[in-house]
């Protein structure tokens, strides 16, 4: 009789763990750090369309400081200065993706937020925002 119980109580906390797992891998949480749009911006925009083409649930915020704020700039292209980076912004918020400037490196820069695209949020600090997307919410980190 307890070698039952025990058989079945095994069993039903083997399921239980296979449907936390799925469900886990149902929807990941990401966040991508770009601290440099000249090296990081194109290349970093094309792994969350690939990420998102393979894994399309997953839940993706990028934040930028520094120079990577520079990828939200309005008519910031990338370092050959080809490819507007606003349309694959835009391509890429309508999947879902959150991108955020930091506001010290505002302030440091001395520069506006109307000089920023409109799919630009703003957040107070940007190493403080990914480390408590880490830390409090789970969130994988990349850094592209």
């Amino acid at each position: 009789m307890f070698v039952k119980l025990k058989q079945t109580t095994c069993a039903l906390l083997l399921l239980l763990g296979m449907l936390s797992a799925g469900s886990a891998a149902a929807q990941s949480s990401v966040v991508y750090h770009i601290d440099n749009a000249a090296m990081q911006g194109l290349k970093g925009l094309r792994n969350i369309r690939n990420h998102l083409d393979v894994a399309p649930t997953t839940k993706i915020v990028v934040v930028t400081h520094a120079e990577g704020v520079d990828l939200l700039m309005e008519g910031a292209k990338d370092e050959k200065n080809t490819v507007e980076y606003a349309p694959l912004i835009a391509a890429l918020k309508s999947r879902g993706v959150r991108f955020e400037v930091c506001e010290i490196t505002l302030r440091n820069r001395k520069l506006n937020k109307d000089q920023f695209i409109l799919d630009a949020e703003f957040t107070p600090s940007g190493v403080v925002r990914i480390a408590d997307l880490q830390f409090q919410e789970k969130y994988a980190y990349i850094k592209p």
